[in-house]
């Protein structure tokens, strides 16, 4: 049709068509394919990929708010499936999704858009580069990410999948970890604060109290429990009442969630819980791997005694891991979602004299990371999930700024973190612990993005 343009892109994965295209068919799908850096939330969606099915995204473009609803059809099973937009900013959109067999183990993914801009030819003369630009950085980043996804649950396909209980599921890090297990086949149980509906898996629990008050049945029915909630580290000031509320959060619930599996009979067989590489303190230039003690500060105490916190089900026979998590890379949340803001009007540098070390890892190698520890059962007590590469605070600072062009020049001095953040927060971002990944190296885990620039060019399109 005169006006209509088309836009393919093909990418080889090792792996069965019928295997990928499953991938494709379970919940979480398209969490994981939607970049982070395109601002698009999933609203709704029915019935999966199947004919009839629709899907509706909210998307955010600046100033501007868009509703997106598109209906599935053309579903051959491991072979194809066609979404087509019927209200949205194109003026036509019609994605087939094909699966093409490359022998018996590898398969062609290849995504085959037709669509008509808005605003007939001054759309096309305007904005035909641009579209054709983002099309290329939106289906980069589907088809790298599920590459690795499709990679990382091959590792594992000889073993059952698992059921896990997951809390903080609605946060940054627990919604990619929910979608991430779920498109590999496992099945997540969420445990929720309110709203609880046991259909779609959430389950009630109260945090707060000594008894969390979680189902016996459900706990005994799980082979995991993977604990990520706790009041956000990033965020307003530290108040006294901020800082109290982010211990509790998490030491105290640890403790209830700890309780509760080791009084399970049978107990889920391992119980993960999140920790961070605050445990260290600030310790300089030493290299540091889960051996190294902890170290004093507000944070690093913190970290010791939510640790702690889960001795009751290690005391119990539950293989008991801690993950000492480092500043988890995504635009959609944590350090770099508030300091890239920053950068952009040219109002972020180095924290303080910049040389103190920041341990990060990217949000996929989380995820793998997580499910790596889940399936290892020699795997337990701490486990650094950071990068090989720790660069210096202004090292670190200097790699966004280059990601996204932007100067990195303007160094915040400590008296200015302490003013606008308060002490604790304050503390661990001038501190420097040179994290080392030990555990995650020495059984076998294989970083996606081992380099601060190779991860910044995935999260941010511009690999």
């Amino acid at each position: 049709m005169p006006g209509n343009e088309t836009f393919i892109f093909r990418s080889r994965i090792p792996a069965a068509a019928g295997e990928v295209f499953a991938w494709h068919e379970r919940p979480g799908a398209f969490e994981r394919l939607t970049p982070p850096f395109e601002h698009v939330t999933l609203a709704e969606m029915t019935d999966g990929i199947r004919d009839g099915s629709r899907v509706t995204l909210k998307i955010r473009n600046g100033p501007l708010r868009l509703t997106w609803v598109a209906r599935h059809s053309g579903f051959v099973p491991g072979r194809s499936f066609v979404d087509t937009q019927e209200r949205g900013p194109f003026a036509r959109w019609v994605h087939t999704h094909r699966f093409i067999p490359d022998g018996g183990s590898a398969m062609v993914m290849e995504d085959h858009v037709e669509y008509r801009p808005p605003l007939g030819w001054l759309g096309r003369v305007a904005g035909g580069g641009v579209i054709r630009r983002k099309l290329g950085r939106m289906f980069g980043y589907r088809h790298r990410v599920l590459a690795g996804d499709i990679a990382a649950h091959a590792a594992w396909r000889g073993r059952p999948r698992l059921h896990v209980i997951l809390t903080g599921a609605s946060g940054f890090l627990g919604s990619a970890l929910a979608a991430f297990l779920t498109t590999g086949g496992h099945a997540v149980s969420r445990l929720v604060r309110s709203n609880p509906d046991p259909a779609r898996g959430r389950y009630l629990w109260r945090p707060d109290q000594p008894d969390p008050g979680i189902d016996p049945a459900l706990l005994a029915s799980a082979d995991a429990v993977v604990h990520l909630s706790g009041e956000p580290l990033i965020g307003g000031r530290w108040t006294p009442a901020k800082a109290r509320r982010v211990r509790e959060s998490r030491v105290a619930t640890t403790a209830a969630l700890a309780r509760a599996v080791a009084a399970t009979t049978p107990s889920p067989r391992v119980f993960v819980s999140a920790s961070g590489t605050g445990f260290y303190g600030d310790r300089g230039e030493a290299e540091l791997d889960e051996s190294a003690d902890a170290g004093s500060g507000f944070l690093a105490e913190l970290c010791r005694d939510w640790e702690s916190a889960a001795k009751p089900a290690a005391e119990q026979g539950v293989r008991t891991v801690q993950l000492r998590i480092g500043a988890v890379l995504s635009p959609d949340g944590g350090i770099l979602r508030g300091m890239g803001g920053l950068l952009r009007v040219g109002l972020a540098g180095p924290l303080g004299h910049g040389r103190q070390r920041t341990g990060w890892i990217s949000l996929d190698d989380t995820v793998g990371a997580i499910l790596h520890v889940l399936m290892r059962q020699d795997l337990q007590g701490p486990v650094n999930l950071c990068a090989p590469e720790c660069p210096s605070n202004r090292e670190f600072v200097r790699a966004i700024g280059r990601a996204i062009h932007r100067p990195a020049v303007m160094p915040m001095p400590a008296w200015a973190l302490r003013l606008m953040f308060g002490q604790p927060l304050a503390e661990g971002a001038l501190a420097s612990a040179r994290v080392i990944p030990r555990e995650l190296t020495e059984s076998g885990y294989t970083f996606r993005h081992p380099t601060l620039d190779g991860t910044l060019a995935h999260v941010l399109g511009i690999a």
